[in-house]
């Protein structure tokens, strides 16, 4: 099997995930995962299956959406979007995967990159004020050129 294959079949696993189907995350992940994303950074495959199992304890209809997918060598990236009701409200976060796969075709490093504060934190009622008021006072806003061109 190839590591198209392989990244094809864990897309699909993705695409499907349930509650029940974390429990098969051996069949595409080295016991000896390295798995990092805005909130967490850990080792093993036990560790990611309690990562997944909070999202499901957490977040209400959790699913992935997979775009696009490169894969060179050894590695793969892919995009995808995450959607999840969060206290009766619908989210939706943009964001890619960096894969590395060792020889037998199992994942051996994970790393999620997501914007937290813009996907995330500015969309929430609290602190959603301060993020939005942040980035535009960090925003650098660019004139347009005199004489148009």
């Amino acid at each position: 099997m190839t590591i198209r294959d392989r990244l094809d079949a864990l897309a699909e696993w993705y695409v499907t995930l349930t509650r029940q189907s974390v429990r098969h995350i051996g069949q595409f992940y080295a016991p000896e995962v390295h798995f990092k994303d805005p909130f967490n950074d850990i080792r093993g495959i036990a560790a990611m299956i309690v990562v997944y199992e909070h999202m499901f304890d957490t977040t209400g209809n959790p699913r992935f959406i997979i775009h696009d997918r490169i894969v060179t060598d050894q590695q793969a990236f892919i995009t995808w979007v995450f959607e999840f009701e969060l206290k009766g409200k619908h989210y939706s976060i943009a964001g890619g995967t960096h894969l590395k796969f060792n020889d037998e075709g199992l994942v051996v490093l994970h790393r999620d990159y997501w914007d937290a504060a813009e996907e995330l934190f500015q969309k929430l009622p609290v602190i959603g004020g301060l993020i939005r008021w942040l980035r535009r006072l960090f925003e650098t806003r660019i004139k347009p050129a005199a004489g148009g061109g």
